[in-house]
């Protein structure tokens, strides 16, 4: 079953490259895979169908916002900005535990 996927996952990068999808994209920008990496394999090949069809999951979503957030708190350059920024994290953090902590009860 594996091998159909893999095959139609080749077709179309290769159709995409014939179309020329792959041309001018940006070069030197790391990928931050951190997000995606807390959550189990399953969720996450679950979550890309999600992505490519326009749908987010509130997970992904939020792990969006934490990231935003750790950057804008490692830029931020005064004490009471960098307060706030710490309690915003805070708070997405913990809706992130805790919508995570009823995902796996629902399973």
């Amino acid at each position: 079953m594996s091998d159909i996927f893999n095959q139609i996952a080749e077709d179309r990068i290769q159709e995409a490259m014939r179309n020329g999808e792959f041309d001018n994209l940006p070069y030197g920008k790391q990928l931050n895979l951190d997000d995606w990496a807390s959550l189990p394999a399953e969720t996450r090949a679950g979550y890309m169908l999600l992505k490519n069809s326009g749908h987010i999951p509130e997970e992904v979503q939020l792990l969006k916002e934490i990231g935003a957030l750790r950057e804008q708190l490692a830029a931020c350059r005064t004490q009471e900005e960098q307060t706030a920024l710490n309690k915003q994290l805070k708070e997405a953090q913990l809706k992130f535990d805790m919508t995570m902590e009823l995902r796996s009860r629902k399973r």
